[in-house]
């Protein structure tokens, strides 16, 4: 097999398991029975390819299906993130969903947890502890990034200063903003009397926003599928989030002051803008998230999570109209919540 062509994700390398000790790289995936977490660096060349085609094609069947890459709009075929994160934000459909069997990520011991996976999300941004011990590089700023996926969750995935009252259990739990008791009738009429153009969410409801950025060279587009390219299999990933609490009130936040809109700044996909004011980000390292993931079946990818403190309140009718006139992502519903993560063993310390 000729060598691969040069990547334009990160530079990183790994190390062969076995010779961690005294260095600061991660540690290379490996095919085994059980699924290891995918390192966030680029592949590098290898002279043999058989070893690489059965680590790739464990990997494949590992997550559930074996697929062909997308293209970095994210309009056509599936891509090896899909495959290993199958549950990631629901089905194929996006409505929720996810694994097609409980198995899948799982390496769950006799306390109920999985093992052998990286820190995982989401989790109570005010706890600062954790004891997992997986470590990659943590992803550069936003605006060092390309934009390449927006949707939401209905209901907060994660807990934090203003998002800390329970809304249950299971994939519509999750957490709602401190202000929901306190809203006028006003504010909770639905202007569109059930029949807005974005489904899963009403007036006081709360959403939590993600706004997904990849180290690859790839335009904004549906899934996390449209994070990767065929060249770039393995991106650094941030994932910038905002909770909001949805109003009928044309004077709170207007969601199309954050959407995507062709923005390229510096020569990098970008949102119009990302929410301001609702207190400085909690950075911590953790996983991808989604309804079928729990603390007995863990997200395999690596995410820098960037997490506002504060809830929002936002325009629905925003929320319709960018929905009634189409986007890029083709976002037109909300997604369920993986329920919180509260083992340490399973979170990294938040520093």
């Amino acid at each position: 097999m000729p060598a691969e062509p040069a990547k334009t994700g990160p530079t990183d390398t790994c190390l062969p398991s076995g010779d961690r000790a005294g260095h600061s790289q991660p540690l290379c995936p490996v095919a085994t029975s059980h699924p290891r977490p995918i390192r966030t660096t680029e592949r590098t060349e290898m002279s043999n390819p058989l070893p690489t085609l059965l680590a790739a094609t464990a990997l494949a069947i590992a997550g559930g299906i074996l697929a062909t890459p997308v293209p970095a709009d994210g309009t056509a075929h599936a891509t090896r993130m899909a495959a290993a994160d199958p549950a990631a934000h629901g089905d194929a459909d996006g409505h929720g969903g996810g694994h097609h069997g409980a198995a899948r990520g799982t390496h769950a011991l006799a306390d109920g947890l999985c093992h052998g996976f990286g820190p995982q999300a989401p989790r109570d941004i005010s706890m600062t502890r954790g004891s997992n011990g997986r470590i990659f590089n943590m992803a550069p700023p936003a605006s060092e990034l390309n934009l390449c996926n927006i949707h939401t969750h209905t209901n907060a995935e994660h807990s934090g200063p203003g998002f800390s009252i329970s809304a249950g259990t299971g994939e519509h739990g999750g957490f709602r903003c401190n202000e929901t008791a306190s809203l006028t009738e006003q504010e909770l009429k639905d202007p569109a009397a059930g029949q807005g153009a974005f489904h899963g969410a009403k007036p006081g409801d709360t959403i939590e926003v993600h706004w997904v950025y990849s180290s690859c060279d790839v335009a904004p587009g549906k899934g996390l599928g449209s994070c990767m390219s065929e060249t770039c299999q393995n991106p650094q990933l941030r994932v910038e989030a905002q909770v909001f609490l949805l109003v009928n009130d044309h004077n709170a936040l207007d969601f199309k002051d954050f959407i995507y809109r062709g923005t390229q700044v510096n020569g990098l996909h970008q949102p119009r803008a990302l929410p301001q004011g609702t207190g400085t980000p909690v950075l911590y390292a953790g996983s991808t998230t989604g309804p079928k993931y729990t603390e007995a079946t863990c997200s395999p990818l690596q995410v820098t999570w960037s997490v506002r403190p504060s809830c929002a309140k936002l325009d629905i009718n925003s929320l319709y109209e960018w929905a009634a006139v189409g986007n890029v992502f083709q976002e037109d519903h909300s997604h369920g919540v993986r329920p919180l993560v509260t083992a340490e063993e399973l979170l990294s310390p938040i520093r």
